[in-house]
């Protein structure tokens, strides 16, 4: 398997596909909020980049629920593996596992078998009260495999470690959740300057609230009987756009609070590339400013050193 990972904005898709074309190769999306269906503009789904002269690129793990449904990394592990399966039964070499959710590549890469955690009223009750930042802290404490990644709302972040508090109690009770086998995959990593990542994101945020109908999309959301906190739940896009629609916030208030937080995000995303590196993950930087067919032959180039390399070792 190629895995390709990277910050927000720094052109992951479309490497993905180009690599997908010259291999044959297929596309399992690594992003917890694209399984989401009706949640299209605000998570990047950009489904046109799936086709490629002529030819539609298949992926999975996209558009699996309907907005509003909670979906758990234990749920996505479970669909990933019976596609992952499924490729692989009819002969498909090259499997690319593509997305900015560092926890859910992890996860697979490893072999780690979250349960499907029920919840917990009492931890929910003690939670209650603290602010995001106390509870990304709380949630560190637990250990690496805990993602704060994408926890821009208490909400997110006390599910989080309702989450990682059962697994604690039940490890300490001898009940292990490693079923599933790690997948040996050659990682890439697609590197961008932070000033090139920020202004990507700005240029990109403003793309999707003025021309793309961002606001649109949440505004049918909500028509469509989603809770307005449930929405604010997934965060980002969907959490300051849907306070603007309730009328918190302004709409300069409210794109000067979003680029913040994608910012914020983006570099939560590095600190979590940064620590696979740190628990033993060889991660292949790609310079994401070079032109497509550039980065394609680098790719190109890793794969067949990765499988050298890996034939030596049998």
């Amino acid at each position: 398997m190629i895995t390709l990972l990277g910050p927000t904005a720094s052109g992951k898709t479309s490497l993905a596909v180009h690599l997908a074309y010259e291999l044959g190769g297929e596309i399992l999306s690594a992003d917890s909020r694209q399984l989401y269906k009706g949640m299209d503009i605000g998570t990047g789904k950009d489904l046109d980049e799936y086709i490629l002269h002529g030819q539609r690129i298949p992926y999975h793990l996209i558009d699996l629920v309907l907005a509003g449904e909670r979906y758990s990394l234990f749920a996505w592990q479970r669909a990933f593996h019976r596609a992952y399966e499924d490729l692989v039964g009819r002969g498909i070499r090259y499997p690319i596992l593509c997305g900015g959710t560092g926890l859910y590549a992890e996860a697979v890469l490893r072999g780690y078998h979250l349960p499907d955690v029920p919840p917990n009223p009492s931890l929910r009750e003690e939670l209650r009260g603290e602010t995001l930042e106390e509870l990304r802290v709380r949630l560190s404490n637990y250990g690496p495999l805990h993602n704060t990644t994408d926890l821009d709302s208490a909400q997110r972040a006390i599910r989080a470690i309702e989450i990682a508090e059962y697994i604690r109690e039940q490890k300490a009770s001898g009940i292990d959740h490693t079923e599933y086998p790690p997948i040996d995959s050659l990682i890439l990593c697609l590197d961008l300057p932070r000033e090139e990542r920020r202004s990507r994101i700005t240029l990109r945020l403003r793309e999707r609230l003025e021309h793309q109908d961002m606001i649109g999309e949440v505004k049918g959301l909500l028509a469509s009987g989603i809770p307005a906190e449930d929405l604010i739940y997934y965060g980002l896009e969907y959490k300051f756009v849907t306070r603007y629609l309730l009328g918190e916030l302004s709409y300069d208030e409210m794109f000067v609070s979003l680029e913040t937080a994608i910012h914020q995000f983006a570099k939560r995303q590095m600190t979590w590339l940064r620590g696979m590196e740190r628990r033993g993950f060889t991660l292949h930087y790609i310079d994401a400013l070079l032109p497509m067919q550039d980065k394609v032959e680098i790719a190109l180039q890793l794969l067949h050193s990765w499988e050298t390399d890996n034939q030596r070792l049998v």
